[in-house]
């Protein structure tokens, strides 16, 4: 399972996709069938012991007839803290133009440069900075 393993996200994801399955009345055979998710694979996704690349959730959110954006934030690949984050991670998870590997590098990518120019310990005056620049 590679770099990510098993965490409390996976499970919150699964337990959520279960609940919206009951929900929807439909078996798992019956799910798999409407996404194309194999019934084995999507059991794993339920159980927390895979991790669906976007694709998939975008499958199963069809399926169940809800929000992708919602799957995303519950499998941890999407921010709700900021809409302009968001829609930029949007963009990306629906570039049908790259593969999932590609997606999920450009997210990390984008997601450390975020980070890295979020405010430390010691604050940064930006006009200060930029003064630096061209002074």
């Amino acid at each position: 399972m590679a770099k990510f393993g098993v965490g409390r996200t996976v499970e919150t994801l699964g337990d959520y996709l279960r609940e919206q399955r009951v929900a929807a009345s439909l078996s798992l055979r019956q799910l798999a069938e409407q996404t194309g998710v194999s019934n084995p694979y999507l059991s794993q996704i339920e159980r927390g012991l895979r991790r669906p690349s976007a694709e998939v959730l975008q499958q199963l959110a069809k399926g169940l007839r809800i929000s992708a954006e919602t799957l995303y934030v519950r499998a941890g690949i999407l921010n709700l803290d900021d809409s302009e984050v968001r829609s930029v991670e949007l963009a990306i998870l629906a570039d049908s133009g790259l593969t999932e590997r590609q997606k999920q590098s450009l997210l990390d990518v984008y997601q450390s440069f975020r980070a890295a120019n979020e405010p430390s310990g010691s604050p940064t005056n930006p006009t200060t900075q930029e003064e630096a620049d061209h002074g």
